[in-house]
C-alpha cells in the first residue's frame, strides 16, 4: 500500500512539475530588445520548472543532483542541456531564452 501511494505521489509531482508554469508577459520592458537576465529570478524559474526532478535544494530526485553542477559544466554547457535535453530530461523544459540563460548562469555558480 505504501509503495502504491508513493508511486501515485511521485507521478503527480512529476506531472505537475513537468507542466511548468503559465506564461506571464513582462510588461516592465523599457523597449530594449536585448536579453535582460538581471531581471529574471533564476531561483524562482528553477523552482517552477526543475525542482520536481532535481530537488528543491538541488539534491537530486528522479533527475541528478545539481549541487555541484558548475564544477562539471560551464554556463554554456548547462544552457545547452536545458535547451536540448540530455538522458531522460526533455528539451526546452524552460521556454524563454532569458530564463534559460539566467538559470544556466545561476547553476554554473554551484561548485
Amino acid at each position: 500500500m505504501k509503495k502504491w501511494m508513493m508511486a501515485i505521489g511521485l507521478g503527480a509531482m512529476l506531472t505537475l512539475g513537468a507542466c511548468g508554469g503559465g506564461e506571464e508577459e513582462d510588461t516592465s520592458s523599457n523597449g530594449d530588445s536585448g536579453s535582460n537576465t538581471a531581471s529574471v529570478d533564476a531561483e524562482a524559474v528553477y523552482a517552477q520548472n526543475c525542482a520536481a526532478c532535481h530537488g528543491a535544494n538541488l539534491e537530486g530526485m528522479s533527475g541528478p543532483s545539481l549541487e555541484q553542477v558548475g564544477a562539471r559544466l560551464s554556463a554554456e554547457e548547462i544552457e545547452n542541456v536545458i535547451r536540448n535535453g540530455q538522458g531522460a530530461m526533455p528539451a526546452n523544459v524552460i521556454e524563454k531564452d532569458e530564463e534559460i540563460t539566467a538559470v544556466a548562469a545561476w547553476l554554473a555558480e554551484k561548485k
